[in-house]
């Protein structure tokens, strides 16, 4: 039995622990991503959010050593049995799965801080997700940024300026001060529109050595 790329051109991929059977995570893959884990032995895969390639681990050097992969009985879906090396999440808990529903509680601990190895821009953005997926009546300053457009857009207009009058007239801790304002509404504004920051990264990548007159004939 083999999978139908062409009907099901991103398949789920289900980690689970080859020691214990735990579930640790569900992502996805395409061709490239699967073929790429049989020959190299270890989980890749296929972001939705990031629209790339990416092998599990790249960041934070947690990867996961396949010891087995199971096809499914309809040949769209996947079980990577697997050696988790470090935590499988990136809050740093061993598993994806730690909040109970039933219990309406966190059940895993974080083992790892994540954050050094991932960088303060994707901790705060996946914050900031976790602010708008969250089911509560407790107020925060990024829920109501993502609870009220308007308001987001005229802050992201505000920052602007100030970052801009700051660079003009201020000090350098005030240009820096300002900047993180900016990034941080800006960063609110992709969470808005699920848009991670990795994807303005590839943008970035994708204009270097293409000069900022080039890039704007190109558009």
């Amino acid at each position: 039995m083999t999978i139908d790329w062409n009907k099901n051109p991103l398949i789920p991929a289900i980690a689970q622990e080859a020691s214990t059977g735990e579930i640790l995570m569900l992502a996805y893959m395409n061709e490239e991503a699967y073929n790429l884990t049989l020959s190299t032995g270890y989980a890749h895969y296929y972001s939705r959010s990031r629209q790339r390639l990416w092998k599990k681990g790249e960041s934070s050097n947690h990867t996961q050593e396949v010891i087995d992969v199971l096809l499914d009985c309809d040949a769209d879906t996947v079980v990577l049995k697997i050696k988790q090396n470090g935590v499988a999440c990136h809050t740093g808990r061993k598993s994806c799965f730690f909040t109970s529903v039933t219990q309406d509680k966190v059940i895993l601990e974080q083992e790892i801080d994540t954050s050094v190895m991932y960088g303060v821009v994707d901790t705060l953005y996946h914050t900031i997700l976790e602010r708008k997926s969250a089911k509560t009546s407790e107020t925060s300053w990024t829920r109501k940024l993502l609870d009220d457009k308007t308001l987001l857009l005229s802050k992201i207009r505000e920052e602007a300026d100030e970052l801009a009058v700051a660079i003009d007239e201020e000090s350098d801790a005030q240009v820096i001060y300002e900047a993180a304002d900016l990034l941080y509404h800006a960063l609110v504004g992709l969470g808005s529109r699920d848009i991670t920051p990795d994807r303005v990264k590839q943008e970035l990548a994708r204009r270097f050595g293409t000069s900022g007159i080039e890039e704007k004939a190109n558009r």
